[in-house]
């Protein structure tokens, strides 16, 4: 597949739905694809690193996952903080759509599937994860991270899996001088070519 599709509004190829059986936080699920989303045929391995390397996410609040493709991240924190809203954005519809489809498979009313711009301006959240789109160019990476890093809670974190040959150390040092004072930014894993970075408001 042309990985571009993924970063398309509306992607290029056929919405064919299909069964995908996935294991979620412990627990063996079948959920719905399709093609033109990131990874439509199971967990990519730097999502993967990222869910058995980050804590347990905010049991309240507002919660974000930026990129939720089919909804792997998204899913995994609906199901771990059940009294949090976890809001799940990504610019592609169909993303969205499946996203939706499969918290509802899974019985969860805690998943909000947005285009980024309908997130409320004054919603602040206490956790990020995200495997952020890496090759949709550094200007835009800086410009998607810049958009919603700012807007952790003082004392909120966000997790982000990126891999090692794709820039991941030179990402933390840009954030780190990016973000300024009022953050702590530190390498928190290393794991199967991935850099897992935690960003934390300090204040």
């Amino acid at each position: 597949m042309d990985q571009a599709h993924y970063f398309n509004a509306e992607p290029g190829v056929p919405d064919v739905r299909r069964p995908l059986r996935v294991v979620l936080d412990g627990r063996e699920v079948t959920l719905r694809t399709a093609g033109g989303i990131f990874s439509p045929d199971g967990i990519d391995k730097g999502t993967a690193v990222l869910l058995a390397e980050a804590p347990a996410p905010a049991a309240e609040g507002h919660l974000l996952d930026i990129g939720c493709g089919w909804g792997p991240i998204a899913l995994t924190m609906a199901l771990r903080s059940p009294a949090a809203t976890v809001h799940a954005v990504d610019v592609n519809t169909r993303s969205l759509s499946l996203t939706g489809e499969n918290a509802s498979l899974l019985g969860l009313d805690n998943v909000a599937p947005e285009l980024p711009e309908a997130v409320g301006p004054d919603v602040r959240f206490a956790t990020i994860w995200s495997n952020p789109p890496i090759r949709i160019g550094k200007a835009a990476l800086h410009e998607l991270l810049m958009t919603w890093l700012p807007r952790l809670i003082v004392g909120g974190e966000a997790w982000l899996v990126v891999q090692k040959n794709l820039g991941s150390d030179s990402l933390a040092l840009w954030l780190a001088q990016e973000l300024g004072d009022a953050y702590d930014v530190a390498r928190a894993a290393t794991s199967k070519g991935f850099r897992v970075l935690v960003v934390t408001r300090t204040r």
